[in-house]
């Protein structure tokens, strides 16, 4: 699949992620794990559905067309 996550955005779903884990725990919330895992998936494999659906792409695309 094309990468269509950029290299901050990924840092930036890693963030939500990790927050969203904590507040799972420290809240007792546990269906905020759902999107926290979202979150970090999404970062870590760099496609994002939602992104897609819409034609956003965050992703820096090199000269020779790679990503």
């Amino acid at each position: 699949m094309k990468k269509n996550v950029g290299k901050i955005d990924s840092y930036v779903r890693y963030a939500i992620g990790a927050v969203l884990l904590v507040l799972t725990f420290v809240l007792d919330i546990w269906w905020l794990a759902i999107p926290a895992v979202i979150a970090i998936l999404t970062g870590a494999l760099g496609v994002c559905g939602l992104y897609k659906i819409f034609g956003i792409n965050t992703c820096k695309i090199e000269k020779d067309g790679k990503n």
